[in-house]
């Protein structure tokens, strides 16, 4: 029987919250081992003028525990 931890993580990026997502997990997997999937939980931009100028992410990521 597996034993899963969930962590709660906030990224960010220029380009896009796929980034920010991509951005956290490599993140996330240098001091977090055997991490098995991720939920986006809540997705916001920072604007400036009439532009996006920043994508962030609060997601939570699940890893076993062994």
């Amino acid at each position: 029987m597996a034993v899963l931890k969930v962590i709660e993580v906030l990224s960010n990026s220029k380009k896009s919250w796929e980034d920010a997502t991509a951005r956290a997990v490599k993140q996330a997997s240098k001091s977090v081992k055997n991490i098995k999937s991720v939920y986006v939980q809540d997705q916001s931009a920072i604007v400036s003028g009439d532009s996006v100028t920043e994508y962030r992410v609060n997601l939570k990521i699940t890893f076993e525990v062994k």
